[in-house]
């Protein structure tokens, strides 16, 4: 790989990086507010948390397994999207 591709690699992966710090950073402040709309209560908050860790660490296989079986840029392309 040349000068050129290895930017364009480390750029992409650098864009991940910051989609997902925001996500985490966007739920961590949302959270709150909206648990104190609901009227919950912590335990709550702690189970939405959970959940969310949940769901990320069990999906992480399947999108792995679909980045094996078609284009990692369009699966990259679809997390984006259907994270904005």
């Amino acid at each position: 790989m040349d000068h050129r591709h290895i930017l364009r690699a480390l750029s992409g992966l650098l864009i991940v990086l910051f989609v997902a710090m925001i996500s985490t950073t966007v739920v961590s402040v949302a959270l709150p507010q909206i648990i104190g709309s609901l009227d919950g209560t912590q335990s709550q908050y702690t189970w939405v948390v959970t959940a969310t860790l949940l769901a990320s660490t069990a999906s992480t296989p399947i999108w792995g397994k679909l980045a094996d079986l078609f284009s990692k840029k369009l699966l990259l392309q679809i997390a984006i999207g259907l994270f904005v």
